[in-house]
């Protein structure tokens, strides 16, 4: 059985799931669909073909899966899919894809804090926090775990990797790899996540050979192309320092 404040607009072809509470004054546009248990304040727009996953928590005045800020969309249909247990605080706009992807897509246990942008076609992955004002432009990706301080800004098709925690007011315009803290302007690595990276369960032994790897490539004086073939030869084995190694060697963007 669910609560829905009788002043909703609510479109016919939109499904909405069990032990749903929606506030006062929203609108649900037409093929949207919300799963069970989830709790939604009052005066949000959720746009078309939005997909809204079990138990989130939608606060007030948000703008959620509507039509891209993006010249090239035609009003194609494309969505916006949110994960499981995802808050979503007050006054976040959320775009929906356009043709290029077809979708934008929030993980689950996400944590999106009031004033955040997502445009269209980003990809936020599990557990990230987005604090208060964060802007992301189009075709961002968000690792897991990744937490990024109030105010940042993040260029377009930017990606942030796992585990990395970024300093408020930080500006991204090239790629950060994962299991990082960076901050300044403009913006570099000042160490690993080693309070992060603990808290997830990785082993002191697991936190110094990141350290190791980064050092090769931010704190020697080797150029990037000689410093990740001296981190392929010295950790040739480990998961994580390969995963350091393909995000890079996969950057678009550079790597900041």
């Amino acid at each position: 059985m669910s609560n829905i404040h009788p002043t909703n607009i609510i479109a016919d072809s939109a499904k909405i799931g069990n032990n749903v509470t929606i506030g006062a004054y929203n609108v649900i546009e037409q093929d949207v669909v919300i799963g069970d248990n989830v709790t939604i304040g009052n005066f949000n727009t959720i746009g078309q073909y939005t997909e809204i996953d079990d138990e989130c928590n939608i606060f007030h005045n948000s703008s959620i899966g509507v039509a891209p800020q993006d010249k090239k969309f035609g009003g194609e249909k494309t969505k916006l899919i949110v994960g499981k247990r995802t808050v979503i605080r007050e006054f976040v706009t959320l775009n929906r894809g356009t043709s290029a992807t077809g979708v934008t897509t929030i993980g689950d246990d996400v944590l999106i804090m009031t004033g955040v942008h997502v445009a269209h076609d980003c990809i936020i992955g599990n557990n990230v926090i987005l604090v208060n004002l964060v802007a992301l432009g189009g075709h961002v990706e968000v690792g897991d775990w990744a937490i990024l301080g109030g105010a940042s800004t993040v260029h377009q098709f930017c990606k942030i990797g796992k585990h990395v925690m970024l300093a408020a007011n930080s500006k991204i315009v090239q790629d950060v790899p994962p299991y990082i803290l960076a901050g300044k302007h403009p913006l570099r690595y000042s160490g690993i996540n080693s309070l992060g990276l603990s808290r997830r369960g990785f082993s002191k032994e697991d936190r110094i050979v990141i350290k190791k790897a980064y050092r090769y490539y931010f704190r020697s004086e080797l150029n990037p192309s000689i410093s990740l073939k001296k981190i392929k030869e010295a950790f040739p084995d480990n998961a994580h320092v390969n995963e350091i190694v393909d995000f890079i060697e996969k950057s678009d963007r550079g790597i900041i």
